[in-house]
């Protein structure tokens, strides 16, 4: 961090007039003492004992200022000793975490060592570095720790945050003072947030900003005048504690709440911020702050007596604070930065570090993951009491519209206490557990919350729901309703899932509560992610997302199925985790699951079939080529009836919705329609009444319509040049831009041509290429679009008569946009002529470039395959390779797929996260499909090495 001078760093405008002096050290230990016994950092002297010596360190620095040292001298000598008490003081501390210490113990271990450090610093710049010409000059100045700072919190990567607090105006020797402990705390690393200013200033900006307001909560008395700071303390209590209470809370939560949409609002992300994230420590610290600011507490402890938490609701508040705080020490230590995110690759060194190990199928960072998200679901509950208790208090109402039965006492022998819903006697539970799924319903139709003490009654009466309840037919008919409401069933079954409630009736979802998905492709734990599938099917069935999933919104309201179809998506990834296909162990669990909640045989066959395919549409949309009419029969045998695969689409749209932010895009849902149309045609016996020949005759007289300029014998000429299957894989306009675009080419010796089109129907752009056929074509063209930075979604490839290749391809940039940016088209255009005229090797191109998720998809292990399939085109096998995604990847499978002197017919691309699935429609050098295992076990080995990036064996 450059030196400024302190008048640069001024935290607010209204500063620069504050600036007072510095008062005077402690003279002796008496009063060092005195210092000690305030603060929440200093009250555990044995905890921190051994850190940093403060005596020890005074008396060095005083025996250097008397040494006689030259000023320079003087001062570097002076930082060497205070950078050796600085790291001695962090490595004891890291030493004691990393043997088995608590997070929040480190964090209060390093407020300790800081204090000690800017104490010492201070003694030293007061008296030797710029003493007081006089008694006069010697003006009262308390150094105050603001933020978790003054919380006695401080992560080892952290920011300090000091006020200088000073009663009246500042002599230029303060200031000097000021600068030079500034200057030194620099030197040392630390990164400071500093402000100077008076009480009153101090109380001015606190009714005004609440960043100010919140941070003066916190603040913790470390060196100088102490009557100063109590002052301060009372001024604050009385002026701007006990007013504005209800404008506090508005604003703390508000930024609670946008923090939360900031960070995706869910706290089951598989990477989460652990301290800005829903469930993490800042919702800690907000609760903290509020509590303090509006109930005049100094620790969550003390809420037990103001009647807001329960003991052991105090008890899950600082352990689940522990937790956090031991993680977060963790990724600071690991990463040597404030990183406060726990991605996949550091969850993988901290597992260990936290004891845990692989065990009963799960690795020790799932075990680990599913701690911390339990862990996010216990701040969720607190903070949702805390929540109540405060509109309770303050007569907020919450986010939920209140229904006109809300003016009522009583709702359905439930009581009403504002907008709240609760029971009349925490007994009824016991007595009468099916109570509980009644509550939610009754909540869940009139629009109202539950009241914390109900809450707590279910908590305590969880062990109720067994065996009996999950065998009454009322009881599974309620949850029926739940499932299936009018009134959006997602935040119902989010709140009985975060209760323990679903999970209790449910056993089957409750082993994938918590679950994470070891991935980068879902976002979110399985629970979570099933759990926004079913709020995605609930706006599709409202028709909310007509624009983004037209054909869903319609389907879904031509079948009978609603019931089958919204358990389905309950189901659907409910055996993940137990080993094996989680699809066909699912669907067993529908078969015992359907009868038990009241579905006849062929509506629990029904929901068993979806959930046993779940992925078969978006599978074979994704990985087949929808052009070849194999795929099509297929997949229409498979699915069976139009009503089916109309249920089908709607599964498979909100589940790839609910995968994460930009899962869903353009490119996909036009697979998905394509295969949709194709396959109802066949279901519904009207596929095409000419047959292939008559489509390909049909294609042919449309571009010679669109064509109608070209002479016959032009048109005649262009026409015998593709083979079917071409004039059958575009339309009409699409065929006539690329016969004016082999027109201006021409013919020669090395036609080139490449253009490029903005999809806006997929989302993509469309690139492509005319050029003579030579092997290795397809592989060129993948790498140099690699090297200039896009993705390529999927390719249609065809040679034609006079010794050409027309080959389109549907490209996006790295991060999933499509190329919108004129120049980047050019670039691309340019890469691929380059490459294909020898001016460019892209594999050369591709080592010179960094990519920025290389690294993060290390951290996976996708163990390569390469599967073959002669049955799925009547004319080529297709070969489906499995591996680890990394720019340059389809250049070098294409490349070994060239050196085995094999035709690429088709691919289609496509990738999971960390995982990269492409298929290629290949034959042989005659045209044939590949026969004979040896030359198969071949071709596998030398793909296999080159997913691997392995140089091939000579």
């Amino acid at each position: 961090m450059p030196h400024r001078s302190p008048r640069d760093l001024i935290a607010h405008p209204e500063d620069r007039d504050g600036i007072d002096k510095i008062g005077r050290p402690w003279p002796n230990r008496a009063a060092d003492a005195a210092a000690d016994r305030h603060g929440s950092v200093s009250t555990a002297p044995g905890a921190c004992h051994g850190i940093i010596d403060r005596a020890a360190l005074s008396a060095d620095l005083a025996a250097l200022a008397a040494s006689g040292l030259s000023p320079d001298a003087l001062r570097a000598a002076v930082l060497a000793r205070l950078k050796d008490a600085l790291d001695s003081g962090r490595r004891e501390i890291r030493r004691r975490f990393q043997a088995g210490g608590s997070g929040a113990l480190a964090a209060r271990a390093n407020c300790f060592l800081v204090d000690r450090l800017i104490q010492v610093i201070h003694a030293h710049v007061a008296t030797a570095v710029h003493p007081p010409a006089k008694l006069a000059e010697d003006g009262r100045t308390a150094l105050i720790a603001l933020g978790g700072y003054g919380r006695g919190e401080l992560a080892p990567e952290s920011d300090v945050d000091l006020l200088f607090l000073h009663p009246h105006g500042m002599t230029p020797r303060h200031e000097r003072v000021i600068e030079a402990m500034l200057y030194a705390l620099w030197d040392l690393g630390f990164k400071v947030g500093q402000a100077i200013r008076s009480p009153a200033l101090c109380i001015r900006l606190a009714k005004s900003d609440m960043t100010i307001r919140t941070s003066l909560l916190e603040m913790r008395f470390v060196w100088g005048d102490r009557p100063l700071f109590q002052s301060l303390k009372r001024s604050f209590a009385r002026e701007v504690r006990t007013r504005s209470a209800a404008k506090f809370i508005e604003a703390k939560l508000g930024e609670c709440d946008e923090r939360h949409r900031r960070m995706g609002d869910s706290r089951y992300v598989l990477e989460p911020n652990i301290k800005d994230g829903k469930g993490g420590l800042r919702d800690l610290h907000t609760l903290l702050w509020i509590a303090k600011h509006v109930h005049r507490v100094e620790d969550i402890g003390d809420l037990v007596e103001r009647g807001v938490f329960t003991r052991p609701e105090v008890r899950r508040f600082k352990k689940a604070r522990d937790f956090l705080w031991t993680l977060r020490c963790h990724l600071h230590y690991i990463a040597g930065r404030p990183e406060e995110r726990l991605t996949f690759d550091l969850q993988q060194e901290i597992a260990p570090l936290m004891g845990y190990t692989a065990r009963a199928g799960s690795a020790a960072v799932e075990r680990l993951m599913k701690h911390y998200f339990l862990v996010a679901k216990d701040v969720g509950d607190l903070t949702r009491i805390f929540r109540a208790a405060l509109e309770e208090d303050h007569g907020r109402r919450s986010g939920l519209r209140l229904s006109r039965l809300n003016r009522r006492r009583w709702v359905d022998r439930f009581r009403v206490e504002g907008n709240r819903l609760t029971v009349p006697g925490t007994e009824t539970f016991e007595a009468t557990p099916i109570e509980m799924l009644r509550l939610i319903k009754v909540a869940q139709a009139h629009d109202l919350d539950i009241h914390p003490d109900a809450s707590r009654g279910i908590a305590r009466n969880l062990k109720r729901i067994d065996k009996t309840l999950r065998a009454d037919p009322e009881a599974n008919r309620i949850f029926l309703d739940i499932l299936t409401a009018a009134k959006n069933p997602e935040s119902t079954l989010r709140r009985m899932n975060e209760a323990g409630v679903l999970g209790r009736f449910v056993p089957d979802f409750g082993r994938v509560v918590a679950q994470m998905q070891y991935n980068m492709y879902h976002h979110f734990t399985v629970d979570e992610h099933t759990l926004f599938a079913i709020g995605i099917l609930h706006r599709i069935e409202r028709g909310l997302l007509k624009d983004e999933a037209p054909i869903a919104t319609d389907a879904i309201h031509q079948v009978p199925s609603r019931r089958e179809l919204y358990l389905a998506v309950l189901l659907h990834d409910i055996a993940k985790g137990r080993g094996g296909d989680h699809s066909e162990l699912g669907a067993g669990v529908a078969r015992a699951l359907c009868p038990r909640l009241g579905l006849d045989e062929e509506e629990t066959e029904t929901v068993a079939w979806l959930v046993r395919h779940h992925l078969a549409m978006s599978d074979t949309a994704f990985r087949r080529d929808l052009d070849d009419p194999i795929t099509i029969r297929k997949f229409a045998g498979l699915v069976q009836s139009v009503e089916r695969l109309r249920l089908l689409l709607v599964l498979t749209v909100a589940d790839i919705r609910a995968v994460g932010p930009g899962t869903w895009n353009a490119w996909k849902a036009a697979l998905l329609r394509d295969l949709f149309w194709r396959a109802e045609e066949v279901l519904s016996g009207q596929p095409a009444a000419a047959g292939r020949d008559g489509r390909v005759d049909e294609a042919k007289a449309a571009v010679g319509e669109a064509l109608s300029a070209w002479s016959a014998e032009a048109l005649k000429t262009h026409l015998s040049r593709g083979p079917a299957a071409y004039w059958l894989s575009f339309d009409r306009d699409t065929l006539a831009r690329h016969a004016n675009m082999i027109a201006r080419v021409g013919t020669g010796d090395s036609p080139l041509a490449v253009e490029t089109r903005a999809d806006h129907y997929r989302e993509v752009i469309e690139v492509t290429v005319y050029t003579a056929d030579k092997p290795g074509v397809f592989s060129l063209i993948a790498g140099a679009i690699a090297a200039a930075g896009g993705s390529i979604d999927g390719a249609k490839i065809f040679t034609l008569a006079n010794a050409t290749v027309l080959d389109s391809f549907y490209v996006r940039d790295l991060n999933g946009g499509p190329f919108e940016n004129s120049r980047k088209q050019v670039r691309l255009a340019a890469a691929i002529e380059k490459t294909l005229t020898g001016q460019m090797d892209p594999l050369a191109e591709l080592a010179r470039q960094r990519s920025p998720i290389q690294s993060r998809y290390r951290v996976f292990n996708v163990a390569p395959r390469v599967l073959f399939d002669n049955q799925a085109s009547d004319d080529t096998t297709v070969i489906e390779i499995n591996g680890r995604d990394r720019p340059g990847l389809l250049y070098r499978v294409t490349q070994a797929l060239t050196a085995l002197k094999l035709n690429i017919r088709t691919a289609k691309i496509s990738t999971y996260g960390e995982r990269a699935v492409d298929t290629f429609y290949v034959t042989d050098g005659r045209g044939r499909k590949l026969t004979g295992e040896a030359r198969r076990e071949k071709i596998r080995e030398t793909l296999s090495r080159a997913i691997e990036g392995k140089a091939e064996k000579r």
